[in-house]
């Protein structure tokens, strides 16, 4: 496969799911937002966030103060900032429309839908019940587009591409998710959090949609331990940092080429790395600094990937 092909599936991809993780991290903050807290303490867990994702320089350069809806505004629908969700859908839909004759019907009708549906959405101020509504609106159409995906593509290196850039994006914002989300929840350390707050973790599990998972996996209570152990380690997860590294390493497998073999070898290392972790020793060692070094290694895999089969090194 040409490189500047595979490159605009690549980033197709990436940018549906960017759009789509920075709607749960939005809602994940919205729905905390409404629970008992000092406003000083909101306006820490939104400049958190900004962090987390990069975004906190540019959004003061911008917007001045941190501040709930200004935060949203910026993350959602400044056109300016090329790190906002309505930034991601233009940017997948002018990928898609580069590599158009190598995708299927169905799925560019379904990007290029999107984006025209988005240009007649309201994004003036929205109450939170309609600011929910349009996060819900973005990961549905998120949906729509893998589900598409999925089922119409053929399994060449195209799709292998796709998968690729859709799991790497996918482990970044789920590391960056719970780095961000713990930091405000157990910030002493995970076991330093006696008394549960169930509404917050339930919040989080929401937001990476494994609430149900969680409740079918250990049939009781929410614990923080628990919580990071469903998201980090277990296989069966779709949105764990386990399961999208072990689809990054086995698409990877399949496009190899004469120069990926260290890709290829470092992809390896960090999936057995969360296949045979143990959630004691990590808590042991320290969460944050595992989630640090885990998203330094998804960064290099990424440059790694741009190196050996793209045509650009755009992030």
């Amino acid at each position: 496969m040409l490189s500047r092909t595979a490159d605009h599936l690549y980033w197709m991809s990436r940018y549906i799911e960017r759009a789509e993780n920075l709607a749960r991290m939005l809602q994940v903050n919205v729905r905390t937002s409404l629970l008992p807290r000092a406003a000083d303490e909101v306006d820490r867990s939104w400049a958190g966030t900004l962090a987390i994702i990069g975004q906190l320089e540019a959004y003061r350069e911008r917007c001045g103060p941190v501040s709930p809806d200004r935060v949203v505004k910026f993350l959602a629908f400044e056109a300016d900032n090329p790190g906002s969700i309505v930034s991601n859908l233009r940017l997948a839909r002018e990928n898609a429309r580069a590599v158009r004759g190598t995708l299927t019907s169905e799925l560019w009708e379904t990007l290029n839908s999107t984006w025209l549906d988005l240009t007649g959405r309201p994004r003036g101020d929205l109450t939170t019940d309609g600011l929910i509504d349009f996060l819900e609106w973005v990961k549905l159409r998120s949906h729509l587009a893998r589900g598409v995906t999925l089922g119409t593509m053929l399994r060449d290196e195209g799709f292998d591409f796709t998968r690729i850039g859709t799991f790497l994006e996918r482990a970044d914002n789920t590391a960056r998710i719970l780095d961000v989300q713990f930091r405000v929840l157990a910030p002493d350390g995970i076991r330093a959090s006696t008394a549960v707050d169930y509404y917050r973790y339930t919040a989080l599990l929401f937001s990476v949609s494994a609430f149900e998972i969680y409740r079918k996996v250990y049939r009781d209570r929410i614990t923080p331990e628990r919580v990071a152990e469903l998201l980090l380690l277990r296989a069966d997860t779709p949105r764990s940092l386990h399961r999208c590294v072990a689809e990054i390493d086995q698409h990877l497998q399949s496009v190899a080429n004469a120069q990926s073999g260290e890709t290829l070898r470092r992809a390896g290392e960090l999936h057995a790395l969360l296949r045979y972790g143990r959630i004691d020793l990590i808590v042991e060692e320290g969460f944050h600094e595992f989630l640090a070094d885990f998203l330094d290694r998804v960064a290099d895999l990424g440059r790694r990937i741009a190196r050996d089969f793209l045509a650009s090194t755009v992030s």
